[in-house]
């Protein structure tokens, strides 16, 4: 195990927090970077703290005393200290805190070894986008302890249903400086869920022996993922763009709308992908990356095109994908530019090119629902009947043209009437 390579106690007042001059003394505890405080059963007059040395001004009443307590107090938890390392154990300042309460420290485990161990077994079966995801989240929760606790560490059977709110609060309030939107209702959600999946992992291994999220209740918010109708498809296909990059941007996005992959599975797409169906047409075999799902999907013919233009890419050739590889960040950086020339207020994605195939190009031509989740790859049709909103739309237009049938034929004008009778001729 790793042991600690930096190690200080020492100790302060808070006087914000003094009363008629009157304040706790805390012990701070520090290994290596990381840090805890608490406060000792003792209490001093704040005039009389020694900031620089940590203790009452030698000539102060009870100075002797409180400092020779004090002096007490920093040689156990070295003791402490001294015989951890000697044991191989990994310290923390918490958990040197645990032993100077005297609680129970017996197969501690803190919440960077969960999620240490959790990234061990999970790299097998997790993709490594997924994987991020959890860094991320790890990331968050450091900047919570430091921010809650002034540590980055914590141990595992501290995490409880008022760590967890307070989590859900920071990260709703947390303002990130690497890009300019906060954190929205599901995003948080997204964060919890992961943490929740450690606490769980970590009550099967016995590390702790009651479940954190028990009474804790997920909020999700209904979100209506946008996708393009026909004409603004058209109007991205048919637009002339003068950068070549955006040109390639645009025909992967094109691709996705007419295949319903994910930006990751087309970056993965190579040659054996494509293969000739029963009917004799091209069609795409592959496994979804996110669910390790099969897909399989035909080729419509806007789709072919696009993957003949960049077949023989020399770029492609070499990295032996059918398209030529793209960061994520540029694809999306470019999308809002398409967005922006085309005149399209909906934000460009991959994600909006996967509902754009279910709804635009799939459901709303008829196509069954099963087929539509079978090409999209899900493991789920109630994730397919997400699209099925669109159907809404098509009945309205079928209903209209209906309307337009059954409209009453407009009333011609009223014949005048003849005072001639029959048989009898007019005479001009």
């Amino acid at each position: 195990m790793r042991t600690a390579q930096s190690f200080g106690v020492h100790f302060t007042v808070k006087k914000e927090r003094a009363k008629e001059g009157i304040a706790s003394i805390y012990v701070v505890i520090t290994v290596n970077k990381d840090k805890t405080l608490f406060a000792l059963k003792r209490q001093v007059q704040v005039e009389h703290w020694n900031k620089g040395h940590g203790g009452l001004k030698p000539k102060t009443p009870d100075a002797q005393e409180t400092n020779a307590y004090l002096d007490e107090v920093k040689f156990t938890i070295t003791t402490y200290y001294q015989q951890l390392r000697l044991e191989g154990k990994e310290i923390t300042p918490l958990l040197l805190k645990a032993c100077f309460l005297g609680e129970d420290t017996e197969e501690t485990y803190n919440l960077s070894a969960l999620m240490d161990y959790h990234n061990e077994t999970a790299s097998a079966a997790l993709t490594w986008s997924t994987l991020k995801h959890y860094a991320v989240t790890r990331r968050y929760l450091e900047k919570f302890l430091v921010a809650k606790y002034k540590t980055t560490d914590i141990r595992v059977k501290d995490i409880d249903y008022k760590f967890i709110i307070d989590f859900e609060t920071f990260l709703r309030n947390y303002k990130p400086a690497d890009h300019h939107q906060p954190l929205n209702n599901n995003g948080v959600m997204k964060h919890l869920i992961r943490l929740r999946k450690m606490t769980t992992l970590a009550f099967k291994l016995q590390w702790i022996n009651r479940d954190p999220f028990k009474n804790y209740k997920f909020r999700y918010k209904k979100v209506e993922t946008a996708f393009l109708s026909s004409a603004e498809l058209k109007a991205i296909e048919k637009h002339e763009f003068a950068s070549e990059s955006l040109i390639t941007i645009r025909d992967y996005f094109l691709f996705a709308c007419y295949t319903g992959l994910s930006f990751v599975d087309l970056m993965n797409l190579q040659e054996r992908n494509v293969v000739n169906g029963e009917d004799g047409e091209k069609w795409l075999k592959l496994f979804r990356q996110k669910s390790n799902e099969p897909t399989n999907i035909p080729l419509l013919p806007p789709a072919m095109a696009i993957l003949n233009k960049y077949k023989d890419n020399p770029r492609s050739v070499i990295m032996g994908t059918i398209f030529p590889t793209i960061t994520n960040q540029k694809v999306n950086m470019h999308l809002k530019e398409v967005a922006k020339i085309i005149g399209i207020r909906k934000t460009l994605t991959f994600g909006v090119a996967r509902h754009t195939f279910a709804t635009t190009i799939t459901l709303a031509n008829n196509v069954p629902i099963e087929t539509v989740s079978k090409m999209m790859g899900h493991t789920k049709i109630a994730t397919t009947q997400i699209y099925a909103r669109v159907l809404l739309k098509k009945i309205s237009d079928d209903m209209s043209v209906l309307k337009e049938k059954l409209k009453p034929e407009p009333k011609r004008p009223a014949e005048r009437k003849s005072n001639v009778k029959p048989g009898t001729k007019r005479i001009s």
